[in-house]
């Protein structure tokens, strides 16, 4: 009996000492390698004989001598180490070992085993490896591009989808590499986004407590600090029977082997009761005694270290279905699996954490020796030796021998018996309970297989099943596409690009379901998806599905997030002398409708922080969203469709354009922009908040349906938002712009007067006549404060003026100003205002109304008539009965003056015509430029000349017209654009051309969304409307052009041979 050693405290120090493992004292010596400060030469190995391995008849090379009492010093830790071999014969005579080297050589190499991405281990994903800093190879390329994604390295990708920045990467703290699995997620996502949850470790350099490098020590070591309250655990109790302690084999500190031969009593009975409860503890979780084979089935006495190898370390059997954990541990399948399910997922030998996930299959040259091992057939008279391998065909052979009656369990089960009654029914007959029943057993098999070997992917292993069998069938058109399916390129289209080709194709609901059932009628394939997967599709883009929050709270507006189309006229009973509102309107809550236009811009946003290099942790003071408003009639929109109440046929639509998102970061003073829009002035940015049946003429009933609208504008100003953006919450302040009106619908919301007013400017107070004098020099003075102010001084006369002297005050202010607009130019109206001025100076000139004093109408009518002939014939423009933008545009050219030039008599006049339009195309691109400082810098510069010559030749030359007047448009385009263009940096970005375009959009709507009643008809066009500006539509749109073609190809496959053809656009559906 061994001498009991201080150093120990577990059960095995009261142990005898041949049950004693040599390698046992090492385990406790090997935690205080690092505690030595100086290391001593250490003796070498013919110095210590190995004792205890000569008494047991084992001597393995360079077993060191472990002696009983704890006397060793430092020298004996280091041979330890070195596997009884002095530092000189390791590293050479006159080297150190480097300790710190060897640690992050180690650290390392863990490195190279995992993700970058997921920290998962790289083999057990099946599937190629990528290299994080590298390129995109060709196949990736490809997929991506078809996505719309143009990045061609993976630093460039990741960040994009993971939001991680792998570029900074350091080779000893993160992987280089990343795994199959979120190479699928990055396809998934086209590259820009992300649609799985997939979390990025947190990689920190190598310390002492590295969770890669430093294993959990087991709980009965003692290391030099407080001992901790240990829970007695199953891997710390020792593996050996009740019957055999005596002749056991020390293996290790925790396991014994016994040897072969007959049994012995037990020598120790304190140790005795420990084992027979753990033994029982095993055989209650594992249940294995019948299935997995004893190690005495082996017919050769081989090495025991070999022996151990292949010994499960949970039920002391030989490995079944063998599985390796992280830390090179081996054990059965069902025993690792079950074991953990019971007593927590770790190691049964180490401790360390090993979930079911963790864990992988052994190398193929160790399975191959564990299936060439000797055994002994166990079945009765036998004896016959069988490798492990062939152990299985070899008791088939027993069973197969035996008579008919005797077959196995496992046969019957497999045997489809008619007991009698009904017959039996075909599987398809079944109902799809009686389906689950008759296949439950299958199902279980497939789910252990799909566990086992593909990852618990079942979806992929019931697909290949499919696909194999119609293979086998020679099925194969049908297995191609099951197989184009299975890889992602299948025919059916995705619900959002059914819904933008129904949208961008105004198509009703009957004329979609129309095509979806001839598609797949004709096609035999749904390609497009059903009416009602649109209609869960459509929620996510519409407002109110977003949750949000506003600090502090919208005074008089409801804190619901989930509000859709509302009534426009709710609150009307109350508010005007409680008479029927004699009008439809249909909108959305203001605060509601900027809370989905910003998260259709999301992707958008967060690229644009992550260009300019902003942080989240440097935008703690928010962000500031500019909004462009427009309101604007659309004339006469009246159908030959619809019922209900007798209504104006004339509607007004109010919009709001998201113009740029800025960011100001801490610490600095000048705001960074991250969004802008591109197309500030396209109908599909122009988003409608607010449709109405209503004349723009009608000031009560314009100023009532938008009470509510100028409510919630201005209590959003004083309040600021706080919405989800990126997965953080993030706080946005809005700034309005009402600067989308005509001339007509800013004197309407500013209470001034009618445009033939006395008072031609809605920016200054100037006169017609002043204006007509001096029509340069004037500088901006209106604003919306002071219009309240002229407004109460008209109300109440506080001087007890005369009706001129108090209109003179005011400056043409006759109503109430209820909405606050930017005092500005709108530049489509000003383009059209001048081309009507200059059609009526071609009909003058034509005339030479120069020379005459009062001309007739009847000359006049000539006049128009031959030059709206001469229009035709030589540009093809047909006469307009009003001037529209597009009429403006060619006419405002210098063909059109030449054209004009041939009917002008005097050689004098046509050089004065052809000045001044010179001059006008001179001025006009500084207002019409989205960015006129970029687009056009000499234009800008030479402003001010050109509209002083601009002014003198309308004052000399065509005096017979401007002689004291001069129209609106052309008085703000002389007087007030420099002074526009310094304060606003543009006019063009602000004008209400996207309003305008978007007129004909609700007469395709109106008729998309024909019914009975208009109030559910104006809902329709509200919400096909804002998903036609939706730019995650538009988004899809741009990445599946080519799905015209595939529909094609799947009606007549025949027609289209070549796969690089001419593409059709999405439109020609």
């Amino acid at each position: 009996m061994a001498a009991e050693s201080p150093e120990t405290d577990g059960p095995r120090s009261f142990m005898p000492a041949e049950l004693h493992h040599p390698h046992s004292k090492y385990s406790q010596w090997k935690f205080k390698l690092f505690r030595v400060k100086s290391m001593e030469k250490a003796p070498l190995p013919s110095e210590t004989p190995p004792e205890i391995g000569v008494s047991l008849g084992i001597s393995p090379p360079g077993a060191p001598n472990i002696e009983t009492d704890h006397g060793a010093g430092p020298a004996s830790v280091m041979k330890l180490c070195l596997g009884g071999k002095s530092k000189e014969n390791v590293e050479g005579p006159g080297r150190r070992v480097d300790i710190k080297l060897q640690e992050m050589e180690t650290h390392m190499n863990h490195l190279r085993c995992l993700c970058r991405i997921c920290g998962e281990m790289l083999a057990k994903v099946q599937g190629p490896i990528h290299e994080v800093h590298g390129n995109l190879d060709q196949g990736s390329k490809c997929i991506l591009r078809k996505m719309g994604c143009k990045l061609t390295t993976w630093p460039e990708v990741l960040l994009k989808v993971f939001k991680v920045d792998v570029t900074e990467d350091s080779e000893s703290i993160h992987p280089l590499s990343f795994c199959h699995r979120c190479w699928v997620v990055v396809k998934r996502g086209g590259g820009v986004c992300n649609f799985t949850r997939t979390k990025v470790p947190e990689w920190k350099p190598h310390s002492s407590h590295c969770h890669l490098c430093s294993p959990r020590k087991s709980s009965f070591q003692r290391t030099g600090r407080k001992r901790r309250k240990v829970i007695p655990r199953v891997q710390s109790l020792a593996k050996s029977s009740r019957e055999d302690q005596g002749d056991s084999i020390a293996i290790s500190e925790k396991r014994a082997l016994r040897p072969f031969g007959e049994r012995h009593s037990p020598v120790l009975r304190a140790w005795n009761k420990t084992s027979i409860q753990r033994e029982q503890w095993v055989k209650n979780i594992t249940h294995c005694q019948n299935d997995h084979l004893s190690i005495k089935l082996i017919s050769e006495k081989l090495p025991v270290d070999f022996l151990l190898s292949f010994i499960c370390l949970v039920c002391d059997h030989l490995l079944s279905d063998p599985l390796q954990s992280p830390c090179g541990h081996l054990f059965c399948r069902s025993c690792i699996i079950k074991f953990t399910h019971v007593l927590g997922p770790h190691c049964p030998a180490c401790s360390l954490s090993c979930t079911p996930d963790d864990l992988i299959p052994p190398a193929k040259a160790f399975v191959s020796a564990l299936l060439s091992l000797p055994l002994l057939c166990p079945c009765e008279g036998c004896g016959e030796r069988v490798q492990l391998g062939s152990l299985k065909t070899h008791r088939l052979r027993h069973e197969l021998g035996k008579s008919e009656k005797q077959h196995s369990t496992e046969t019957e089960n497999y045997l489809l018996t008619n007991k009698g009654g009904r017959p039996r029914q075909h599987l398809l007959s079944l109902t799809r309970r009686a389906q689950k029943h008759r296949l439950k057993e299958l199902k279980t098999q497939v789910r252990v297989f799909a566990d086992k070997e593909e990852g618990g992917d079942l979806k992929s292993v019931c697909l290949t099943l499919f696909l194999l069998a119609l293979r086998s069938g020679n099925e194969h058109r049908q297995a191609d596409e099951l197989e184009a399916l299975m890889q992602g390129r299948g025919f059916g289209l995705s619900p959002a690009v059914c819904l933008a080709i129904r949208v961008n194709t105004f198509l009703s609901c009957s004329q979609y379901h129309k095509m979806y059932r001839t598609v797949k009628a004709s096609s035999g394939r749904q390609i497009f998806q059903p009416l009602h997967t649109l209609r869960a599709a459509e929620k996510e883009l519409l407002p109110g599905f977003h949750q949000f929050e506003w600090q502090p709270a919208l005074k008089n507006v409801s804190a619901a997030c989930s509000v859709g189309i509302i009534n426009g006229l709710s609150g009307w009973a109350s508010s005007v002398d409680d008479s029927p509102a004699d009008t439809i309107s249909r909108r959305f809550r203001y605060d509601v409708a900027l809370v989905a236009a910003l998260k259709d811009l999301e992707e958008d946003i967060m690229e644009g922080l992550s260009e300019t290099g902003m942080e989240d942790s440097a935008c703690t003071l928010g962000f500031n969203v500019m909004i462009k408003e427009c309101c604007d009639g659309m004339g006469d929109v009246s159908e030959k469709h619809g019922g209900g109440p007798a209504v104006p046929e004339k509607a007004v639509r109010f919009s709001f354009t998201v113009m740029s998102v800025s960011a100001l970061a801490e610490g600095e003073g000048e705001e960074v922009t991250i969004f802008t829009e591109p197309k500030p002035n396209s109908e599909l940015s122009c988003k409608p908040l607010c449709l109405m049946f209503v004349d723009e003429s009608d000031h009560e009933m314009l100023t009532a349906v938008l009470g509510p609208i100028v409510a919630e504008r201005k209590a959003m100003k004083e309040s600021r938002l706080i919405l989800s953006m990126g997965g953080m919450q993030r706080s946005f302040r809005f700034h309005f712009r009402g600067t989308g009106y005509d001339e007509k619908m800013v004197r309407e919301m500013e209470g001034l007067e009618a445009s033939g007013s006395t008072y031609v400017c809605t920016l200054c107070d100037s006169s017609r006549a002043e204006a007509a004098q001096n029509m340069v020099l004037h500088s901006i003075t209106r604003s919306h404060e002071e219009n309240l102010e002229r407004y109460e001084i008209w109300r109440t006369n506080p001087f007890s003026e005369s009706v001129e002297e108090l209109r003179d005050r005011v400056k043409g202010v006759s109503a109430k100003p209820f909405m606050e607009t930017q005092p500005t130019l709108d530049a489509l109206h000003c383009d059209i205002g001048n081309a009507t001025e200059f059609y009526k100076i071609f009909q003058d000139e034509i005339g030479e109304v120069y020379k005459k004093v009062n001309p007739s109408r009847e000359e006049r009518r000539s006049w128009r008539a031959a030059l709206d002939k001469q229009l035709r014939k030589t540009m093809k423009l047909k006469p307009v009965m009003r001037m529209n933008g597009n009429y403006a545009r060619r006419l405002m050219t210098m063909e059109s003056v030449e054209v004009v030039c041939e009917l002008v008599p005097s050689e004098e006049r046509r050089e004065a015509l052809r000045e001044l339009m010179r001059l006008y195309l001179q001025m006009k691109p500084v207002w019409r430029a989205t960015c006129p400082a970029k687009e056009c810098p000499d234009q800008l510069c030479r402003y001010s000349f050109n509209s002083q010559r601009f002014a003198d030749l309308l004052s000399s030359t065509f005096k017979y017209r401007y002689n004291g007047k001069i129209t609106n448009y052309l008085h703000k385009t002389l007087a007030h654009v420099p002074e526009i263009v310094e304060r606003d940096g543009s006019i063009g970005a602000w004008a209400s051309e996207g309003n305008e375009s978007a007129n004909k959009l609700f007469r395709r709507f109106r008729k998309m969304n024909a019914r009975q009643s208009k109030a559910y008809e104006l809902e329709d066009v509200l919400k096909h409307h804002w998903l036609y500006t939706s730019k995650f539509l538009q988004k899809f749109m741009e990445a599946h052009k080519d799905s015209a073609k595939a529909f094609q190809a799947t009606i007549d496959p025949e027609e289209i041979q070549d796969p690089e053809g001419t593409s059709l656009e999405a439109t020609d559906f």
